[in-house]
């Protein structure tokens, strides 16, 4: 049975660092595409970012520049390092898996909270 499990979060001041990882067991294939979401509280969950396992990234508009994604297909993990973290980024941070065999499968980790004060 395929798990994700999250670590790295915490609470930090506007302007701070924090770097999330996430590592999956139980799978023996290659995630097609493993990324992060977000749902802070009221909201939808959102895409933060996401990596294929070429190496192909893509991002929000509102982490562009300040959050970067990486992965190590040799450990079915990825990371997500968020720099000049602002109080809006605060939210609960949900890793996602992909595999794609005739159709996409979604994994989801149970997810890491993330508070940035002002």
């Amino acid at each position: 049975q395929v798990q994700l499990v999250e670590s790295g979060g915490g609470l930090v001041q506007a302007g701070g660092s924090l770097r999330l990882s996430c590592a999956a067991s139980g799978s023996d294939f290659k995630f097609n595409v493993m990324g992060w979401y977000r749902q802070a509280p009221g909201k939808q969950r959102e895409l933060v970012a996401t990596c294929t396992s070429g190496g192909s990234t893509n991002y929000a508009d509102s982490v562009k520049g300040r959050f970067t994604i990486s992965r190590d297909n040799a450990k079915n993990s990825v990371y997500l390092q968020m720099n000049s973290l602002k109080p809006e980024d605060t939210a609960v941070y949900y890793c996602n898996a992909v595999h794609v065999v005739l159709f996409p499968y979604n994994y989801w980790g149970q997810g890491t909270q993330v508070t940035v004060s002002s």
